[in-house]
């Protein structure tokens, strides 16, 4: 069973296209979401799930699988597209986002949605617990990689630090942070909100692998990844800065906004993102519905996939490992 895709740059490249589209999709649908974040990290994420991580949709709790924490997670749309699109559920469902009683929460929940591996959102927490994955995995003998995405704005959280400092101490070189960089934040740009300069510096400080990544050129990216695929064994752990730009691709009216970090674009907003996408729907309506017939009624979550059939009770969200 392959665990990894292996696809080509062009590939690559389409698949955060779909993930774009995804997103603007979700948070459009349910009028609520951020749309920011998930399309500055789109391009470095769409290589990661599917070129790096070793998962098995089929198989969702696989012990020797890489672990993904979305720090950041109010970017839930970001993290619901990409175990979409890796085949963990039908695309269909991503329209149910942030609905009653759905699994794609505002945040994402591990209890609710098999591949997500924590619950997060309260910014600065999940690299502490990506660190807790890694460290447990490296002191078993397992070459399980961790890798936690981070926003920028986020670093500015003191518990980041903190479980920055532990990890270079412990020298944790199975763990890796990705760090969206698009300057950008909710008050504002993040230099004005709370400077972060030299983040590379204080990092190296802390006995960390370090790396800039232009977050948007396919070929830059997966270099990076590689370079970071390549630490374990090095007694750092690492961290990749993707210097990215907010609202990437959505068209000069959206890229580059802080506005837009949380902001769900509204019907023609959305169709005019789609368009500069490269998805020429005629209505918002027909964008839905390429995604296929409702999946559910709004009143009973589906049943998911025949795999996680055996470690989720669909009516009540209850993990049921092996049963």
């Amino acid at each position: 069973m392959a665990e990894t895709m292996n696809l080509s740059h062009d590939e690559l490249r389409e698949l955060a296209r779909t993930i774009r589209k995804d997103v603007i999709m979700m948070t459009n649908t349910s009028s609520s979401g951020h749309p920011g974040g998930p399309l500055s990290a789109a391009d470095y994420s769409a290589a990661l799930i599917a070129n790096y991580l070793r998962v098995r949709p089929a198989e969702p709790y696989w012990p020797e699988r890489d672990r993904y924490v979305l720090s950041n997670g109010h970017c839930s749309a970001l993290i619901f597209s990409m175990l979409s699109r890796r085949g963990f559920f039908d695309p269909g469902y991503l329209l149910t986002f942030r609905s009653t009683p759905s699994r794609l929460q505002g945040h994402p929940n591990c209890c609710k949605l098999p591949g997500v591996e924590v619950g997060a959102g309260s910014l600065g927490q999940g690299l502490s617990v990506a660190h807790g994955m890694a460290l447990a995995a490296k002191l078993d003998g397992q070459d399980t990689r961790v890798v936690a995405n981070v926003g920028d704005g986020e670093m500015q959280e003191g518990n980041i630090w903190e479980a920055i400092m532990h990890a270079g101490h412990r020298q944790t070189d199975n763990l890796i942070m990705a760090v969206d960089w698009n300057d950008a934040q909710i008050d504002g740009r993040v230099k004005d909100v709370k400077r972060l300069d030299p983040v590379d510096d204080k990092l190296v400080a802390f006995h960390w692998n370090v790396r800039w990544a232009d977050g948007h050129d396919m070929g830059e990216v997966c270099d990076a990844w590689d370079w970071a695929w390549g630490q374990l064994g090095s007694g750092k752990p690492s961290a990749i800065l993707f210097k990215t730009i907010m609202m990437k691709d959505a068209g000069e009216k959206y890229e580059d906004i802080p506005g837009w970090h949380g902001r769900p674009p509204k019907d023609d907003e959305a169709l005019e993102i789609l368009k500069n996408l490269g998805y020429n729907y005629s209505s918002i309506e027909e964008a839905r519905a390429s995604y296929g017939e409702p999946v559910y009624t709004g009143q009973i979550p589906p049943k998911m996939s025949a795999a996680w059939a055996d470690v989720v009770k669909a009516e009540t969200c209850e993990i049921v490992r092996g049963g």
